[in-house]
């Protein structure tokens, strides 16, 4: 029999679509370096017959091959695993030029009417917020409610996430209500992307919206523990003009009166 093959292992195995017994004989292979079927399939704990159906199956994978030795016996030989990472990499790039195709079609049958989902519950609340991220233009305007954000999906989620933000270079134009802050965090920060406004103290923002080119996300309080996404060219456009209404109201930290400052982009 086969050492033991810990859980991890298996359920990472398992992502590249090995079955339970494949990956007992793939193990077995691996560890015997070059031997006969019959003595992997005893190995791995399978039958002689299956032993040969397993090693055409992996074989396909290219994780194994059969080569003759020097008497004329065929052996079973692994290949290096990192197979695997090459066979990833070929499944990365046709998935790269796959996926913008069929997010074609997909942008194609929804352009004659708007698309809402509604996510309940935290997971719910981040799976959301996530797909902001989903942003080709890199501008993202947001109006944040920093005590609910902090309650759910909390700063060390929302770390995570603004670090991601960054990655991918999105900016976030932001406007907050002072009256929702919690702590001095996520100011104006140019290594961060972000510029930052107060809204005007009569202005209390009690729910976080994003607006990400022609979506709309709305995120509740904890109380209702909800999120609203809205595809939607028409109503993106409105709420982006109504960002910039907002925007132009507004303070960066430290002034004491809003002034008109530079124009959000993606507003014309």
């Amino acid at each position: 029999m086969t050492e033991k093959m810990t859980d991890p292992m298996r359920d990472k195995l398992a992502l590249f679509g090995l079955n339970d017994k494949e990956q007992n004989f793939y193990l077995a292979a691996l560890q015997l370096g070059s031997a006969s079927v019959t003595e992997v399939a005893t190995r791995a704990g399978v039958s002689r017959t299956n032993g040969y159906d397993l090693v055409e199956r992996l074989e396909r994978r290219g994780l194994l091959a059969q080569v003759g030795d020097a008497a004329g016996v065929r052996k079973v030989v692994p290949e290096d695993p990192s197979v695997l990472i090459r066979d990833w990499e070929r499944s990365r790039l046709v998935l790269n030029e796959l996926v913008p195709e069929l997010r074609s079609i997909y942008n194609d049958s929804r352009t004659s009417k708007p698309r809402t989902r509604l996510y309940e519950g935290r997971e719910g609340i981040n799976r959301a917020l996530w797909e902001t991220l989903d942003c080709p233009s890199k501008v993202l305007l947001g109006v944040l409610s920093m005590h609910e954000l902090l309650e759910t999906p909390g700063q060390q989620w929302m770390a995570g996430f603004i670090a991601e933000r960054v990655r991918r270079g999105i900016e976030l134009r932001v406007v907050r209500s002072r009256s929702r802050e919690t702590e001095a965090i996520w100011p104006s920060a140019h290594e961060e992307l972000r510029k930052l406004r107060y809204a005007p103290a009569d202005v209390d923002l009690g729910m976080t919206m994003y607006v990400n080119d022609d979506t709309v996300t709305y995120v509740s309080s904890k109380e209702e523990n909800y999120a609203m996404v809205i595809e939607s060219r028409e109503l993106a456009r409105l709420n982006r003009a109504f960002f910039q209404s907002l925007w132009l109201t507004s303070t960066p930290p430290g002034d004491v009166a809003g002034h008109p400052g530079d124009d959000p982009p993606g507003l014309e």
